[in-house]
């Protein structure tokens, strides 16, 4: 089996995508109130500063920033996942793998998640474009604002974006994410 190893630099700013296990399920826009439950839950017990995030049908794009002297981010995933899961009502039929049968797990979420350790300003920036596009890019919102599961509001509110900012949805230029 592969070792994953996670780059866990206290205090540090991370971007992550993390999705559902069947691409095709609505579970998170569906169940939203439940995962916002999850986040403010562990959040409360193990602080760390949601920077922007956005919630689609099946995957969650996010930038937290860690405390000083903390790179636990895997430990938060596991707890907001778990939380999740146990929220919503068991389906009537649910295919189990044996390996999750064995850990007790549902086949809600993949177990692997990416992670990204921000930069600098401007990858952090990029970054954050990169989520609050995303709705757009899939074609679930004609334009950024009009998606209401995302920070996107908050940033306009504190003065980050302009509410027009990225036009209207058509095909855009700008350079966002990873390089």
């Amino acid at each position: 089996m592969t070792t994953y190893r996670r780059n866990a630099s206290p205090g540090s700013s991370f971007f992550f995508t993390v999705n559902l296990a069947d691409r095709r399920q609505s579970l998170l826009v569906d169940n939203i109130e439940l995962l916002r439950t999850a986040f403010r839950e562990v959040q409360a017990r193990h602080q760390f500063t949601l920077d922007a995030i956005v919630v689609l049908p099946e995957h969650i794009h996010a930038i937290w920033t860690l405390p000083e002297g903390d790179g636990d981010y895997a430990m938060r995933w596991r707890l907001i996942k778990s939380r999740f899961s146990r929220g919503l009502p068991p389906a009537p039929v649910e295919h189990l793998s044996r390996s999750r049968l064995l850990k007790g797990e549902r086949n809600i979420w993949q177990r692997r998640y990416w992670e990204h350790t921000l930069r600098d300003d401007e990858d952090f920036a990029r970054h954050a474009d990169y989520i609050h596009y995303n709705p757009v890019k899939h074609g679930h919102a004609p334009n950024v604002a009009a998606w209401p599961f995302s920070s996107f509001a908050r940033m306009v509110r504190e003065g980050v974006y302009p509410n027009d900012w990225a036009g209207t949805g058509g095909d855009d230029d700008r350079v966002f994410g990873e390089r």
